[in-house]
């Protein structure tokens, strides 16, 4: 079941996603031009020809996709106040592309390289907290290459190669994060967990995290909105589907994720309602 989940969800995605409604119009409109001609599809055609149009103009004029990321961002606090006693700090995937790092032989990070740069921060800052990394592979067609096969190197690079990484590689999707770090560390009740990954993914995170009995304090990261300027004009059609893209498959995947039980909240906002983890 896990297994179709996780196809299912990566094949409608590419179907739904922003860019792709976007071809899928211009391409629909450009051949119901060019069929035999019938005055109903040729003016269904240019109107759908029209319509992307008009779609493109916004995706390319307005950050639609910050004013869908902001909402998700603004739940939990930056830089939170961290309880004195730090017994585990987990990070989430997403920060390391896997095949571009095979493709060169070195560590090759992408946009969410803070989850990294915060979580080897935070290894100096609590030096007796365990350390875990959790994430395999996302893509259809990648499950050969891990991101944490490449996450020592990093941490040799930082200096912190004399402490103990445990690495989760087999995770597929944020579900599958949560339930077999789990089982790879098993948090006792009463512990302290600071769990890292971007501002805009950490609703559905602490959700899934709550969802398994695993509280955890959210240290978010990787803001993308720009809350002093959410508000104006520019052109920057590139940049803005981008954003439009990364909103819209968060939000369909809190809606998923909490149709389907994976997650204890449509928009979770904070963990202290979670369910503390048996000892």
């Amino acid at each position: 079941m896990d297994t179709l989940f996780f196809w299912a969800s990566k094949l409608v995605w590419a179907l739904i996603s922003p860019d792709s409604l976007l071809v899928i119009l211009l391409v629909s409109g450009t051949v119901l031009l060019f069929l035999p001609s019938h005055p109903f599809l040729y003016k269904l055609g240019r109107r759908i020809l029209a319509l992307t149009c008009a779609l493109a103009l916004l995706v390319a004029f307005l950050p639609a996709g910050e004013w869908l990321l902001y909402p998700l961002e603004r739940r939990f606090t930056a830089n939170p106040e961290l309880p004195a006693r730090v017994d585990g700090i987990i990070v989430l995937g997403g920060a390391l592309n896997a095949t571009r790092s095979s493709a060169w032989g070195q560590a090759e990070t992408d946009d969410a390289a803070e989850r990294l740069n915060s979580f080897v921060s935070l290894a100096r800052r609590f030096p007796d907290a365990r350390l875990v990394f959790t994430g395999g592979s996302g893509g259809l067609s990648t499950q050969d290459f891990k991101e944490a096969d490449y996450l020592p190197t990093l941490f040799q690079e930082a200096g912190l190669g004399e402490r103990t990484l445990e690495i989760e590689n087999q995770s597929r999707n944020t579900w599958e994060n949560a339930v077999f770090s789990k089982n790879l560390v098993k948090p006792q009740a009463g512990e302290n967990w600071v769990l890292i990954t971007s501002a805009f993914h950490m609703p559905r995170s602490t959700g899934i995290f709550c969802q398994q009995q695993w509280p955890v304090v959210p240290w978010p990261v990787d803001h993308h909105s720009d809350r002093q300027r959410l508000w104006r004009v520019e052109l920057q059609f590139a940049g803005h589907l981008l954003e439009l893209r990364t909103a819209s498959k968060e939000w369909v995947g809190l809606l998923a994720y909490y149709l389907t039980g994976k997650t204890d909240r449509l928009l979770p906002a904070e963990a202290s309602h979670c369910t503390p983890t048996p000892g």
